[in-house]
């Protein structure tokens, strides 16, 4: 088990979201403020649907934390469901005064592309609702809470986390594919962007085509950026399955809703190249009368034999358009198995840009649990003198240079 483990719970309609965060070394100051930002980048985006107008999403840290600073026992962290008060009734933990009523909001029509026909046959259940509402989305504000926690940890031994989307629908917008320099990118841009692509013209059209959809009664899905750099070189390993980094973020990453790709750097494009096409040279750098060994491209994306190579982390998700759509796909009733349509509940047109927030969320939490076990210290203190030591032997070595 690794140090550092991240827990969610909670319903999208239930009364709050709770996450707790275990293995944060004492000493890590957390601001409650820095979590809602966060937060509120998650309720961004063009396209997203009423239920962001309803919640404000603030957390209350619960544990964990004295006086801002980590003491290094389990972080819990509330963020409550303001719109649980018009379905209290529906989703009262006790049996609701009017059982019957209640029975009349059960939910039959399974919607295609969604856990709902998986889930009540997975559990039993004859009421879609006992599945939608884990299944549903909402669950990742407890995922952006605590990796809103392993950002702040990463800031502190040198790491940034960004993200931007680069695709909506079959808008695409132009990239450098040469995945090197992240001080290429204007990620100012793209966090004002309302669909956080930083290319002005390829955003406007994505706000349009997410016009489209909605008049269409359709959704769309799109691709996403995740970049991580200032990562030192030898994070995870290639002895073991476990311990090899890139399937580690490949998983955290498809972990996330509607999310059905994901690749490391250029893999699919690298895939129809030769070998002398694709794999990052190796060349001796001379920097300040040091010589270092260096690498002139970043097409690995930064992970080579399932660890860092101290290159920018570069993951791509291909997300999946909404399940729910407000002209709905044909489906079956699960009680009279005859032909209907499927459920509509309230949902967003895409949420491809708040997807980029929660993937910055998830590779930071894989990333700090990498930190953490390579550098297992009580204290942030301790662990952030370890990283040093480590990278200092690199730099020495001439093996990196920390950038």
């Amino acid at each position: 088990m690794t140090a550092l483990r991240m827990s969610t719970a909670g319903e999208s309609h239930g009364p709050a979201e709770v996450s707790i965060l275990e293995g944060v070394p004492a000493g890590l100051v957390i601001r409650a403020a820095d979590i809602d930002a966060d937060l509120e980048r998650r309720r961004q985006g063009y396209g997203r649907g009423g239920r962001m107008a309803i919640e404000s999403d603030r957390c209350r840290i619960l544990s964990g934390v004295r006086h801002r600073v980590s003491l290094g026992s389990p972080i819990g962290i509330l963020v409550e469901n303001a719109d649980h008060a018009n379905w209290a009734d529906r989703m009262s933990v006790d049996v609701p005064a009017d059982a019957q009523s209640a029975a009349v909001f059960a939910v039959t029509l399974p919607r295609p592309g969604h856990a709902d026909l998986a889930g009540v046959g997975k559990y039993g259940h004859e009421d879609i609702r006992n599945v939608l509402e884990r299944a549903s989305a909402r669950e990742t504000v407890g995922r952006v809470a605590c990796g809103a926690v392993c950002r702040l940890f990463l800031s502190e031994v040198g790491v940034s986390v960004r993200s931007r989307v680069v695709r909506i629908g079959e808008v695409t917008a132009p990239t450098d594919s040469g995945l090197y320099d992240p001080d290429a990118i204007d990620w100012q841009a793209a966090e004002t962007s309302p669909v956080r692509c930083e290319h002005e013209a390829a955003s406007a059209a994505m706000c349009a085509a997410i016009d489209r959809a909605r008049e269409a009664g359709e959704s769309l899905g799109g691709v996403l950026e995740v970049w991580c750099w200032g990562v030192c070189p030898g994070l995870g390993g290639y002895a073991t399955m476990g311990s090899r980094l890139d399937g580690r973020l490949v998983g955290a990453l498809a972990s996330i809703p509607a999310i059905k790709g994901v690749e490391i750097g250029m893999a699919f494009e690298n895939a129809a190249r030769t070998g002398s096409q694709v794999h990052d040279q190796l060349v001796v750098v001379a920097d300040g009368g040091r010589r270092r060994i260096g690498r002139v491209s970043n097409r690995a994306g930064g992970l080579e034999g399932g660890m860092t190579t101290g290159m920018p982390i570069v993951l791509r998700m291909a997300m999946k358009p909404i399940p729910t759509l407000t002209s709905p796909l044909p489906s079956v009733d699960l009680e009279t198995l005859q032909p209907s349509v499927a459920h509509v509940e309230r949902s967003d047109v895409t949420a491809v840009p708040a997807a980029s927030v929660v993937g910055e969320a998830m590779a930071a939490y894989v990333l700090a649990q990498a930190y953490v076990e390579k550098f297992s210290s009580d204290s942030m203190t301790e662990l952030k003198a370890a990283v040093a030591f480590y990278e200092n032997s690199l730099e020495e070595r001439g093996l990196w240079l920390r950038s």
